[in-house]
């Protein structure tokens, strides 16, 4: 039997698309006689010469190697200003440019930067990116997939066959790359790719793909970024100051998909949102939106929270340079725009990062530590410097591309502990034996410091339900290095405190005071999500007890009491107009109520609250020190009354906060204060304005010489039925105890 050549073996694998590295077979290749061998492959074409670039002259026949699409030339000379190729079969003439007489656009730092797992900008080299290259317009496609034997681009532009566009492969790295020309800004495109095995693998969406279609569809999309003129210098000279400690900061919770619907309950885009939301959030006083996630996702019903296109914001309201547009209105505004971000665990559809190039490359192997079986979702594998690096590059993506100024971190818990909602015999300990997963724990720390030293004014923002120490301190000191911790156990006991019957509260006195006892072991923001409003849990107007009345005034006096307690603030949309069906992600918010007094009376309540908070540095400015609290009385269970102060700096003035949780209106109410002099009563959750009953104390107060609550003076009150009061000391008038 006649032995194939190696050659011959070698192009059998061009023809059909196995070649694992095309680019030694085809496209220009110097001999060792100084001639030039050019090879190109084509499975349409019958015939092909090479042709200059200029004026479309014959340089070159070609001979067909195989009858399949395959050619070779010979030349001395004539390549020095590159080629094209004329193409004809038997019913069409075509030229086109040669993929395979490009260089590659990698230079040695950039692999070897990503081949580390150190590249903190990783998508400005892997995806997709429209540019020129040797002078022609293109798009240079790159993919990691260290275990592919072979990966190919696939689009409209090739019939979706990977025959045709097999990519170089950088070994050491990992990396496939090609420069497709005449490709740009629209193409749709996947990766197909062969494994080791040989087997073909579903075809695959671009792990750093900026666009992709819009759902239900699968495909990438090129992108061409950065194109918007960016008019937000003044904001980010603002924004360092806009997201401290020391700020008020009033967020405002949006699904983009069910805040407002456009005719037939259709989806509004960036541009609508924008025009109708800005003007709300403003008038309304917010500091902040916060967005469920926009990076695309195929399923609805996830609310975004299994994103598969992590670096591409959702197409179902628009193009990516709709949403530059979108944050760079909200910033025009001075408006801060926060994402969440979910880099805990992805989704296993077939087209995503499952099983990439035929391992789990961005997941575990051991579904013990890769599989949750609360999501049936992937964990990624945090240990692996390259998946670590693709996360901590999106991070900055958003924060670079689109100007965003925070991401909130969801499901970090889920990170942290490797038996997170895992039985005994389910989970794998870490080296130490422990329950930590420090590989999690290591990557946040590095995200965050990279979004700190990178991003100036940027904050990030942890979900993270349990007593793990530290979250919001600096990593040097030993911390997770988050700006901000959302404050689940005062949601929680609060919530559950407030749904009670107000005769029965005085036995629950302890669910309001005890957020208190550790309310500055970080630095909290209070949160009334989404989360809370869903799966019978009812919507917060829903959860309240007794009449009508009451609910309204038992939602009045809980959003008082979260505005004026220790903590930023963050709101749910629709609870700010006392929505009365539990939220759905397939609808808009129930608009028509704010119509009604009572729901417009919330609207108004909250509009108050934020300019109230905004207002008094006393109510902002020390939310994450203990020395901007001091409490007044918080033991009085039996009428179920609190009373505190909120402090500022040294020429803040104080604010005094009174809480009635019962719907008996307290006359003659004493209440010791450290300083004698006029207090104002700047606000009551009471007042007609807002639907109360407008019992209250008409405006100044003056101290009485009386000791009380362990101060020499004392205010005597009046204490509206399910109400708050806040008054503000009188400088003028007032002098220290």
């Amino acid at each position: 039997m006649k032995r194939r050549s190696v050659a011959n073996d070698a192009f059998e694998l061009i023809v059909n698309g196995r070649h694992g590295d095309p680019f030694s077979i085809l496209g220009p290749h110097r001999e060792g006689n100084g001639e030039i061998v050019v090879r190109v492959f084509h499975p349409d074409a019958a015939r092909a010469e090479l042709i200059t670039r200029t004026d479309g002259s014959v340089i070159a026949a070609m001979e067909p190697i195989d009858s399949r699409g395959l050619f070779s030339a010979t030349v001395a000379s004539g390549l020095d200003e590159g080629y094209r190729v004329r193409f004809a079969n038997d019913k069409a003439t075509w030229e086109a440019e040669d993929p395979y007489r490009f260089p590659s656009f990698f230079g040695e730092l950039d692999l070897y930067l990503l081949a580390e797992g150190r590249h903190r900008r990783a998508y400005e080299k892997l995806g997709a990116h429209v540019c020129d290259h040797l002078g022609v317009r293109g798009t240079h496609f790159a993919v990691w997939a260290p275990n592919a034997a072979r990966v190919s681009v696939i689009g409209e532009f090739n019939y979706w066959d990977g025959r045709r566009h097999p990519m170089r492969r950088h070994p050491g790295a990992g990396i496939h790359e090609i420069f497709l020309p005449d490709i740009v800004e629209g193409a749709l495109y996947k990766y197909e790719l062969i494994d080791a095995r040989g087997n073909l693998l579903p075809a695959k969406a671009d792990p750093y793909g900026q666009a992709h279609e819009a759902p239900p569809h699968t495909a990438s999309r090129v992108a061409n970024p950065n194109r918007l003129n960016w008019n937000d210098a003044e904001w980010f000279d603002w924004r360092r100051g806009r997201n401290a400690r020391t700020a008020p900061i009033s967020i405002y919770e949006v699904h983009l998909g069910s805040w407002r619907r456009g005719p037939d309950n259709t989806f509004l885009s960036y541009d609508r949102i924008a025009d109708e939301l800005i003007p709300y959030v403003r008038d309304l006083g917010f500091t902040h939106v916060e967005l469920l996630p926009i990076s695309e996702y195929p399923f609805g019903g996830s609310w975004g929270y299994q994103p598969i296109g992590l670096f591409a914001p959702t197409a179902r309201f628009g193009s990516p340079g709709d949403f530059e547009k979108f944050v760079n209105r909200f910033h025009e505004a001075g408006i801060g725009v926060i994402l969440d971000w979910v880099p805990a665990h992805f989704p296993s559809d077939a087209h995503g990062l499952v099983r990439f190039d035929g391992t789990a490359l961005y997941e575990h192997e051991d579904p013990r530590k890769g599989f949750h079986k609360d999501w049936n979702t992937l964990i990624y594998n945090y240990g692996r410097r390259e998946v670590a690096n693709f996360l901590e590059s999106n991070a900055a993506f958003w924060l670079d591309r689109y100007h965003v100024d925070g991401l909130r971190v969801d499901a970090v818990a889920s990170m942290l502990y490797l038996d997170y909602s895992r039985n005994p015999g389910e989970w794998v300990p870490n080296v130490h034996n422990g329950r930590e997963n420090l590989e999690a724990v290591s990557f946040l720390q590095e995200m965050n410091k990279g979004v700190r030293d990178s991003f100036p004014g940027a904050m990030t923002i942890a979900e993270e339900s349990t007593a793990w120490p530290r979250v919001s301190r600096p990593v040097e000191d030993g911390g997770l290095g988050f700006s901000y911790k959302w404050n689940m156990g005062w949601m929680h006991d609060t919530l559950q405190y407030i749904s009670l019957d107000p005769i029965h509260r005085q036995y629950h006195h302890n669910e309001l005071t005890f957020g208190l006892i550790y309310a500055w072991d970080e630095n909290f923001i209070l949160p009334i999500s989404h989360d809370e409003v869903v799966h019978g849990k009812k919507s917060l107007l829903g959860r309240m007890p007794g009449d009508r009345w009451q609910r309204f005034a038992n939602l009045r006096a809980y959003l008082s009491f979260m505005w004026t307690h220790p903590g930023k603030k963050l709101l749910f949309m629709g609870c700010e107009f006392a929505q009365e069906r539990e939220w759905s992600h397939d609808r808009s918010l129930d608009w028509h109520l704010v119509a009604d007094e009572a729901h417009r009376g919330i609207q108004s309540l909250v509009r108050d609250l934020n300019t109230l908070y905004r207002e008094y540095p006393s109510l902002h400015a020390r939310d994450c020190e203990s020395s901007g609290f001091q409490w007044i009385d918080g033991g009085n269970a039996r009428d179920s009354v609190l009373a505190f102060l909120r402090l500022g700096y040294e020429h803040d003035r104080p604010a005094l906060v009174v809480c009635n949780f019962t719907p008996v209106v307290r006359h003659d109410y004493m209440i010791g204060v450290p300083h004698a002099g006029r207090w104002f009563e700047r606000f009551n959750s009471d007042a007609a304005q807002y639907g109360g009953s407008d019992v209250g104390n008409g405006g100044a107060l003056h101290t009485e010489r009386q000791s009380h609550h362990g101060h020499p003076q004392a205010l005597r009150l009046t204490l509206p039925p399910l109400g708050v009061l806040v008054f503000i000391l009188d400088q003028a008038e007032g002098q220290h105890a």
